[in-house]
């Protein structure tokens, strides 16, 4: 049995959507996107969530369920 880790296209969509919201974080100084001002009108922010989806059900959309 391999310990390999297989990463698909959403996974690599995630992680780079992740790491430009960590930068913009950085360069706003904050640790989260909460205390930002444009924290609902943020695109960046909602392209994470979106990804974030995706990589959950692997693209196929509908609904969410836990």
């Amino acid at each position: 049995m391999s310990n390999e880790i297989v990463i698909d296209e959403w996974q690599i969509k995630l992680d780079k959507v992740l790491d430009e919201l960590k930068k913009c974080q950085e360069s706003n100084n904050l640790n989260s996107c909460t205390p930002c001002d444009k924290f609902f009108e943020c695109e960046l922010r909602k392209k994470y969530v979106l990804a974030a989806y995706e990589s959950m059900n692997k693209g196929s959309g509908g609904g969410f369920e836990f």
